[in-house]
This record gives structure tokens, sequence and C-alpha cells, in this order.
């Protein structure tokens, strides 16, 4: 497979053309940020970290029947893809309270929810990714109302497949964001699933090992990344 000419470049990775239209390769950096990149770092092997942990959560959703755009892992930090076109919505799922569903709504951090809370953002990085519903979607065009019915029911299985991959683990998936393509005339799920996405404590300490340990310089960021990977590839 022929990398080609660079397409994108986002906050964390970067995307190339190659000799099959249908296909792209995504390149995972180690360049982090935080609070819509107001905060900004480099976290050492990162970039090698997620495509690693994403690369093996694509293909645990994918045996459970969730449609992805992965292809396979091509190298430590490349991963061949479906091209999509991105539907601009951030989907969040969030089963304790953490981040800014905290800020937002003074509720106490590690707080059980009463029910798995169900977010929709526009992805626009110049107006904060605001918090949206689903009549905003259709109103805007971001999306038509089968399609985030499929967002939401494809969702919320990943939400339980996820819960259950990382328990297994002695981990506990807190929240997370997800992605979604067109491509082919379906929706399928996209962008990546890492420590950079979810939000991720050990079970019965509440350690962090996700990105807050840089978004609130906790410290021991690569250690973090390395300890999800290594239970994962185990």
């Amino acid at each position: 497979m022929e990398k080609r000419n660079r397409i994108y470049e986002g906050k964390a990775k970067i995307v190339y053309l190659t000799d099959d239209p249908d296909l792209v390769i995504q390149y995972f950096k180690d360049d982090a940020t935080a609070f819509n990149a107001a905060k900004r770092g480099t976290v050492a092997e990162k970039g090698i970290a997620n495509n690693r942990i994403s690369s093996k959560m694509f293909e645990y959703l994918e045996s459970n029947g969730i449609h992805t755009h992965f292809v396979k892992r091509l190298s430590d930090r490349e991963m061949l893809i479906k091209k999509v076109q991105i539907v601009p919505l951030e989907v969040i799922i969030r089963n304790k309270a953490a981040g800014t569903f905290c800020r937002r709504y003074g509720a106490e951090e590690g707080l059980k929810l009463e029910t798995t809370v169900f977010e929709l953002s526009y992805k626009r990085d110049d107006l904060g990714d605001p918090l949206i519903n689903e009549y905003h979607a259709l109103a805007l065009k971001l999306a038509t109302e089968e399609e985030i019915k499929k967002i939401k029911d494809m969702t919320f299985k990943i939400n339980e497949l996820m819960k259950k991959f990382f328990d297994n683990l002695g981990l506990e998936l807190i929240d997370f964001k997800l992605e979604f393509g067109r491509f082919k005339g379906d929706i399928i799920l996209a962008d990546e699933i890492s420590p950079d996405t979810c939000r991720i404590w050990e079970k019965g300490t509440g350690r962090k090992l996700d990105k807050d340990r840089f978004r609130h310089d906790l410290g021991d960021i690569e250690q973090a990344y390395q300890e999800v990977l290594s239970r994962i590839e185990k």
C-alpha cells in the first residue's frame, strides 16, 4: 500500500492518501492538547500506544458486530482505514460524572449516574465544540434522523461492549468520545479509541490512566498510557 499526499492534520493524527481511493493511512502523533487546544504538549510514544490500543479496540468491536473504519495496523504509528466522510458530531457517553459534566452541572467527580448520559457536540473547534441536541443537528443538516438513530444505537452497544472489555482488565470506563463517518452509504465508527478519547480509571483505586493526567498535571502520563496498552495486549 503506497502512502501519498497528506490530506489532513489534526491535533493528534495525520491522514494520508493511498493508491486505493477507498483507503487512507492514519498516523498517530505524540502531540497532546487539552481544553480545546489551549494547553499543548508532547507525550513520549503516545502515538504508538494510541495506535496499538485503538487497533485492539476496533478489532474487538468488529468481532462483536460494530462496523468501523479500521482495516489493519500497518506499523507502530500507522493504521490503514476506510476513507470516510466524518459526521460533524462528537458523541459522548458518560457512565460516571467527570470532567465537563462536573463543571457544567456541579456533580461530584466519580458520581455514578442514575442513567447513562448520551451527549452530542457540534464538531467545530472555532466554536469550542458546543453541546447540542438532536434537533440542532437536524436543523443544521449535520446528520439525518436515520443517521442519528443509528449513531445512538451503535453508541449504546459500544458502551456495553467496552465497559465489559475494560472491566475484565481491572479498569473502569468512566466516559468516552466517539466519531462516526459515512462510507458507501453506511454509518461506521471512525477516529480512535484510546486514553486520549476515554476516561479510564483503575478499579478499586480510582487511579486515572488517561489524558486527565496531562490535562491536570498529574504526572506519569507516559506510564499511564503504557499501562493501559500492556493490559490490553496481555
